[in-house]
Parts: structure tokens; sequence; C-alpha cells
């Protein structure tokens, strides 16, 4: 959350009988996959509940006369207390809540889209154990009901203690919330949103997906905004705006050559807290960075409606993913809720544990490391137990390959505020047997001024955000004095921040661009933010994006501006995919996407943060040319990480400013070679590559290294010429002699040793 204030084809899919007869091959749409999945279990997730269930199931038939109790017309009996929320059984359902401070919990039952419960069900004191609350209904169908709780307890809010009865409490592990699936609708009136759960039928059938598991340093992350991503006309899609329709894209994503993606908020939020109207245009809180429920997709992402199989849209989503090779990584909110501050609403952890779920102030109030009103105090045993939950949850339910964290710094504080050495929370993620082969990449600061890339808490088993990545090589690019040392460190892997012995060679994950900030095509064309649109007087936003805008601020018709800025955004592209550790861009730097300036479009549900696709024509040179990087990339892993040496002995990185083995670097360096060498991928000879950048306003010379065994330089990139595919460069530059080249202003070249 740096900078932030205030196509559709048929997959054929099989399965086992459940009579034990042959595998029946059917297609799977979005309106077959429910109704055909009736008789599917989830073989790999939750197997072990669901012989729990099974097994309380039975006794509960065998033994119903046995320690029941009636309640307000209804037959009931302790519940499943290991299982929190909802969870359905044979003959009803068991429903689980844990509170540490309440004195008494009822039980709300719904008719659908009816906010008044048709049954109030008041837990015994013999279905609570310590502080959890379980209670099986019996002859309840999930179909035919919504449920809530509400807590009592004492008031007393310099203590954190906030029990009111009339709170209706949303189950913090419930899978589905109801009421937000049409998109920035509030309920009639404009009342504000009772929460609600809805119980979820877990019957999706994995098949035999298995984790990828690619390796950090093989990852080219696409971030990107489900709803922004296709919601534009432009994108050619059938359901804008959704999971399906980011689904239909999976084709452009695999051609573009990315193999992971890293979709902004998708637990359920609500895009109408703060919602506003500015110069006539609806705001909202459109990045989803206000969690409401951490267990539940979010259903305004949905093109259906899916009651009581919630989740199957986005499970197809991850499916097709990962069968064309792309693992799915979910940006994760533990630092704050939708809750707020002491003005905010009472609906989930504030009505069950105030005090324990939050950070407070000896008189009660809120810390604000979050920037956002409130934080969450993720170190308490009891929180981290939840979020341990809730990530088990997502990767057992939905096979989400990893987690980024925003401001995970906060994730590091106890419950003061203070920072920690080793954080409980941390180090339980980092050695969680289910969580052990998933990435964990952490946006390693926060908003109260914690700073700790390169020092977060890692276990070796942590990435980062590298923000000292980012800001250096912005500086470079744009021609900065004194940056040339800082770009040579971070392009050959950072290892200032990131000691290979102790963080590995996964640990910086690099990134130019995301969806904080001007967009790449931005970064070069404004110097200033525009934020105006947002109606905060342009005050919000980051005011330090080492932007430049070429010579025009914003649109212009001057060809040589526009040429600059074209070569810019190669020359970026070129450093990101030639430097070590995994590489992340956000979605639409690869046809020059436009925020207009605005670098903090995180209310803007329009063409500022939505994808407009027809810039994929217009800049399809640049699509092209990032394409060819990133295959490149792939082909070369000399360029991403360690290899073994080459046989020619010359070293894995060496540094050559101006001519051989010169690493020295002064206020006025601003051109650099990098050369790369090692064994390539199928061990079949040495993987020999140079790269040389001249940041500086005028031509420079460059005199390559000499190269042994009779092999030669062949210039593969010169972002001073337009790309084509299969176009040759020999003839496009200067040369001054045997491996001396004339390197043009603002201009990256790539060499190959053939």
């Amino acid at each position: 959350m740096w900078g932030k204030s205030n196509r559709g084809h048929k997959k054929m899919r099989t399965w086992n009988g459940k009579n034990g007869d042959s595998k029946k091959s059917v297609y799977l749409n979005m309106q077959e996959a429910a109704p055909n999945r009736q008789t599917v279990t989830n073989r790999q997730s939750v197997s072990s509940s669901g012989n729990q269930i099974r097994r309380n199931s039975d006794l509960d038939m065998k033994n119903k006369l046995k320690g029941t109790k009636e309640i307000n017309g209804y037959t009931v009996r302790p519940g499943f207390f290991r299982m929190n929320g909802a969870h359905v059984a044979e003959n009803g359902v068991s429903f689980t809540i844990n509170t540490h401070n309440a004195t008494s919990v009822t039980l709300l039952l719904f008719r659908n889209e009816e906010n008044v419960p048709f049954a109030r069900l008041p837990y015994p004191d013999s279905f609570r154990l310590g502080d959890t609350y379980s209670m099986f209904v019996y002859g309840l169908k999930a179909e035919e009901f919504e449920y809530a709780f509400q807590l009592t307890g004492p008031y007393d809010q310099k203590k954190g203690l906030l029990f009111k009865e009339d709170n209706l409490i949303l189950d913090p592990y419930a899978r589905a919330v109801t009421g937000q699936r049409k998109w920035g609708e509030k309920p009639e009136g404009g009342k504000d949103f009772q929460y609600k759960a809805r119980v979820v039928y877990n019957r999706f059938d994995w098949g035999d997906v298995t984790p990828l598991e690619h390796d950090y340093e093989d990852l080219v992350i696409y971030e990107t905004h489900v709803r922004g991503f296709t919601k534009d006309k432009s994108s050619g899609v059938t359901a804008r705006g959704t999971f399906e329709g980011l689904r239909e894209k999976i084709p452009y994503l695999k051609n573009l050559g990315i193999n992971a993606v890293e979709l902004m908020p998708i637990f359920e939020f609500d895009e109408m807290e703060s919602a506003r109207v500015v110069d006539g245009v609806q705001l909202y809180n459109y990045w989803g960075y206000n969690t409401v429920c951490f267990f539940a997709p979010n259903t305004g992402y949905n093109s259906v409606e899916e009651h009581n199989h919630e989740g199957d849209e986005l499970k197809r989503l991850i499916y097709d993913l990962k069968k064309n090779g792309i693992e799915v990584i979910l940006d994760v909110v533990f630092n704050h809720t939708a809750e707020g501050n002491e003005y905010g609403p009472s609906f989930s952890f504030k009505g069950i544990d105030n005090n324990i779920y939050y950070m407070l102030t000896p008189d009660g109030y809120y810390y604000n490391f979050s920037g956002c009103g409130n934080v969450m105090n993720c170190n308490h045993p009891i929180v981290r137990q939840f979020i341990l939950d809730c990530l088990r949850h997502w990767v057992i339910d939905y096979r989400v390959d990893g987690f980024r964290f925003d401001l995970a710094s906060i994730l590091g504080r106890d419950q003061n505020g203070a920072p920690m050495a080793n954080p409980p929370i941390l180090e339980a993620l980092a050695f969680d047997s289910v969580l052990s082969k998933v990435k964990l990449i952490a946006e390693a600061w926060d908003a109260g001024g914690l700073y700790q890339v390169g020092s977060f808490p890692s276990w070796n088993r942590w990435a980062e955000w590298n923000g000292r990545y980012r800001d250096d090589m912005r500086r470079f690019l744009k021609g900065d004095d004194g940056t040339a040392g800082g770009a040579i460190t971070r392009i050959t892997g950072s290892k200032d921040l990131y000691n290979p012995e102790s963080r590995g060679h996964g640990a910086s994950v690099n990134f130019l661009t995301c969806h904080d900030g001007f967009t790449l095509y931005d970064l070069y064309s404004y110097n200033q933010k525009h934020n105006e649109k947002n109606g905060w007087d342009n005050t919000d936003g980051d005011n330090n994006g080492h932007s430049w805008n070429c010579g025009a601020e914003g649109e212009t018709d001057d060809p040589a501006v526009n040429g600059l800025r074209m070569r810019l955004v190669k020359n970026a592209f070129a450093a990101l995919l030639c430097s070590r550790g995994p590489a992340m861009f956000y979605a639409g730097d690869e046809f020059c996407n436009t925020q207009f300036g605005n670098n903090n479009a995180y209310c803007q549900d329009n063409i500022i943060s939505w994808l407009d696709w027809t810039r994929l024509e217009k800049y399809s040179e640049i699509h092209d040319f990032v394409r060819f990087m990133i295959q490149f990339r792939k082909d070369h892993p000399i360029l991403r990480k360690k290899t073994k040496d080459a046989a020619c002995q010359l070293p894995q990185i060496s540094i050559h400013n101006g001519y051989p083995y010169n690493s020295n670097t002064d206020h006025g360096t601003h051109m650099i070679g990098i050369m790369f060498a090692g064994r390539n991928k199928k061990d079949t000879g040495d993987d020999i590559i140079f790269y040389c950048m001249n940041s500086y306003w005028e031509p420079l010379t460059m005199q390559l290294p000499v190269l042994s065994n009779g092999m030669q330089w062949k210039l593969v990139v010169n972002t001073n010429c337009e790309y084509e595919d299969g176009k040759s460069f020999a003839n496009t530059i200067e040369e001054f002699g045997p491996n001396t080249v004339r390197v043009p202003a603002r201009t990256t070249l790539i060499f190959l040793a053939k």
C-alpha cells in the first residue's frame, strides 16, 4: 500500500462416478459446474474434516435422543468444537464461534435476503467449552437460511470491551457473506449492510492438479486487479470485471509468458465503504484493502450467483491458471479491517473480542500504523491462530500458491506497536507444515514509519517487495547522477540487502511498478502526480515517485518526446527482466496502459483504473518487446539466478563500465555494463550475456570484453530501434573497432555470445 492514503474455452474434466463406474467426461462451464458436482467429494481438501463430519453425523443419528435439547422449536446438541464456523452434516449444521470476553452467545437464523431472524437460538452453558461455543442444529438445510450471531458482555470503551446485544456479528470464519453480490449497490434505502453468512458446500473437484512450486528466481509475476483487468469493453470478454473474465484472458497471459498472477484483494470487502461523489463521478473503495471477511471470496467479482457454492468461479479460474503453468498469489490484508477506528462499524472482531483482535492505546483507542483506522493485533495467540487458519483455508480449499502481505511490517509489532525481533506470527507462518511450499512475500514497511526492506524477519522463508530496487532503478533509468553503483547492486541481486548465505537467491522481488504509484507509461509521461479526481486536492498519493515527463507533461503529439518515452519503457523492462531474483510488473504496463497521471487510483472504478485494451494494438511493439524479454529471461537462467560456472572460467557476474572489468562508479557515471556467464539450462555449453545501459543524454562508448573459444558478440536487443520479432540488430549501432560500440543516448544494448 505504498503511497496509499486515505477465451472463454470449455475445459474437459473427469471424475469418478459414485458407484465406481468408469470415469465420465463432461464439459465444465459456469452453468454446469455446480449441479454436476453434487456427488463429488474434494479428495485433497478437508478430507479429514469431511470424515469427521460423517462420523459425527452417524453418531448424531444413532444417539439423537441423548444429549439433545429443544430451543425455540429446534432440536440441538453440542456441535463440532474443533471446527470453527458453520459446517454441514447430513442431518443439520454445526455452528462454532470463539470469544474470550462475552458472557453469552445467540445464533440468529434468517430467511434468505431477510433482515429479521426467523429463529433465535441462545447457546446453553453446556454447549461452551472454555472460550468456544458450539451448537449443532438438527433439520437445517443450507439452502434455506443465512446466519449471524449476537454476543452479550461488558461495555467499557477504555478497556476495549464493546459488547452490544443489538449488534449483528458476522462469523469471522464464514465462507460466504450475503448482501454484497451486486457491485456498487447498498441495501434498499442506502442503509449500511447487515453482514450475514451463508453455509458453503466444498465440492469442487481439483482432479490431478498439483502445486506448481516454481522457484522464486524463475517467477515473472503479473500484479492485477480482478475487476479492472477486464471491466472495460475493450477487453473483449463476455464476463467483464469478474473472475470468469480473467479466466477468459488466460490465453493472453500464457502467450505473454508470465508464470504467476498476483491478485489484489479478493477477500470479501465493502466497496461502498467511504463511497462518495466527486465532480459528478461515483468513487468507491475500489482496490479492496478493507477486508470484511477473511475466509470468503468477494462475491462482487462473480459473473453468476453461487448460492451455497460461493468460490467455485474463483476455483475454476485458479484451476485453469495452474493447468497453464501460472501460479496464483493472493494479496492479503491482515494489518487492518473494514471496522475502522472508534467511529467505524462493529460487525466482526469489535463485537467478539475488540481488545484481543486490535491494538489499542491505554485509553481504548485504536493504534493506526496501517493508515486505515485500526491495526490487527497479529501476534496475540488468538489472532495468530486465526491468521494461520485463514491461510491454510486458501491453500487447502483454493490451492493458491502464495501470499503477498500488505503492510507486512505490522505483523512484526507487539500489542503496543513496538517492533519485535522474532515475531511469533511470522515464525509460525514460516514453519507451518501446510504452508511450507507456498510463497510468502512481504511488503516490508507500514504506514507507521517501520521500513524493513532487507531486514524483515525471514527464517529463510520470506521474500520481500524490494522497495530499494524500485527507487534506485527508477532514478538510474531516468538519468540521475550518482545512481550507477546502486543500479548495479540492484540488478545483480541486491546482496547488500539479501545475503545469499542467509536469504537465498529469491528474497528480492524486483519491481518498478505496482498498484501503488504511477503506471510505467505514466512514470515517463508525468513529472507530478495528478490525483485531483480523487477529491483530496491532490494531497493524497506519493510525492516522490522519481518520474520524468521527457519534456511534456501528459499526452503530447511531439514525436521526439513519444519516441523517448517508448525507449525508456523498453529500458525499464530490459533492466527488470535482466535482474537477479523474481520479477514483478503491473498489469497493462506491457502495452503502456495509463492512469492519466493518477498515482493513487484506489477509489477510481472507471477507465482511470481499468485496463484500456485498445492500447494493446496501439503499443504492440512494447507488448512484443516485453514478451521477447520474458522469453529471453526464461531461455537464459544466468540472468535470474546462479547457475553452474562457465567452462571458459568467466565469473558468473562481472562489471564493465565503459571498458572491460572496470567496476568503478562515481557521481558522473551514467553507463553500466554487466556480464553474466554460466552454463545454459540444457548444460550443453556456456551461456554468456552482456547487458549495457546508457542513461545519459548523449551517446557513450562501450568496449566489450574479449571472448575466448572463437565466440563473438551478437547484438540481440537495441532499445533505440523499434522491436520486431526476428529482427536482426547487427547493423543498428556504430562500431569503433573490435568489441567497441557507440551506445546511443538513453539506450539499452544486450549482447549474446555466439
